[in-house]
């Protein structure tokens, strides 16, 4: 009875065994790498799947989902001769698990391998001052390198991405130095270029004051002209109207008399004035003689009016 006992435990653990052999439950986004007899037999995607006991055996396990891989910090050498320590991070994915399997002992050693040589090359082309500018530049070239070694080994490179670029403490000093001495000399062209402007402003407004000022004196100047020659014609044709009408008055009957009157009183006026002043004059004996005169004025008026064209 206890050697009865002993075999079924025995072939119940046989069972047991042959199950684990045989079904694999191989989980989302992972790929199993089966070996029969020591070769190469299928690649298991997720699901439940059943081996050949003790003939099929499960060799290498992937995992499918993108992995970010750390690049130690290296010293690098640019073109000008000045070593920097950069350091960065690596991102890649497996495409095909045989090759990853068998193409390459340790594919994850290889890339940041070639990853740090390849950022060795790059930096190398470049000068200190233009390392932190050509990052993309640089990350760029280092995955496009990659990806065409990894190819074979079923491993597909998605992106490098440089974390840090770190010079010498030196290098920094003198960086700092000339960055503050750039940010100095900006501020003092700022300020050249604020006072030039300044007074190129300044003087345009004094320019446009002057060509204001003269302008204005100049309009001033016309219009006291136009004024002028306005006031001159006004009173020139104010006379000429008084004129016309003084002849035409003189036309009419008691004209005649009229004038003789008004040059008697303006010879009397004019006769008194003389008395009053202290001035000594020499006079024609003829000058009291009103009547005579006033037939001068009047033999003078009728020769200017014959003399006269007549209108039409």
């Amino acid at each position: 009875m206890t050697e009865g006992l002993f075999v079924m435990l025995m072939l119940a653990l046989l069972v047991v065994i042959v199950i684990g052999k045989t079904a694999v439950v191989v989980p989302q986004q992972s790929a199993y790498v089966v070996e029969r007899l020591g070769k190469y037999s299928a690649t298991l995607d997720a699901g439940f799947h059943i081996l050949v006991p003790f003939i099929d055996r499960i060799r290498y396990k992937h995992s499918l989902k993108e992995v970010a891989t750390d690049i130690p910090e290296q010293v690098c050498i640019t073109r000008d001769n000045v070593q920097v320590s950069v350091d960065g991070i690596l991102y890649l994915k497996i495409l095909n698990p045989q090759r990853a399997s068998y193409g390459i002992s340790d594919y994850n050693f290889a890339l940041i391998q070639l990853a740090q040589t390849t950022l060795r090359s790059e930096i190398g082309k470049i000068e200190l001052d233009r390392t932190f500018e050509e990052r993309t530049n640089i990350n760029i070239q280092v995955v496009n390198e990659l990806d065409k070694a990894s190819e074979a080994w079923g491993v597909k490179v998605l992106r490098y991405e440089i974390k840090n670029i770190t010079p010498p403490k030196d290098v920094l000093n003198a960086m700092e130095k000339q960055m503050r001495a750039e940010r100095e000399k900006r501020a003092v062209i700022l300020t050249s270029e604020g006072e030039r402007d300044a007074a190129i402003n300044q003087a345009e407004g004094e320019k446009q004051q002057v060509i204001k000022a003269s302008e204005a004196k100049k309009q001033q100047q016309i219009n006291e002209a136009e004024g002028a020659a306005a006031a001159i014609l006004a009173i020139a044709q104010a006379t000429a109207e008084g004129l016309r009408r003084v002849a035409e008055t003189i036309q009419v009957p008691g004209g005649q008399e009229a004038v003789q009157l008004r040059v008697a009183e303006q010879y009397i006026a004019k006769f008194g004035e003389l008395a009053k002043t202290t001035n000594t004059l020499i006079l024609p004996a003829s000058v009291s003689d009103v009547g005579s005169m006033i037939a001068l004025a009047m033999n003078a008026i009728r020769q200017t009016g014959t003399s006269a064209p007549v209108k039409s």
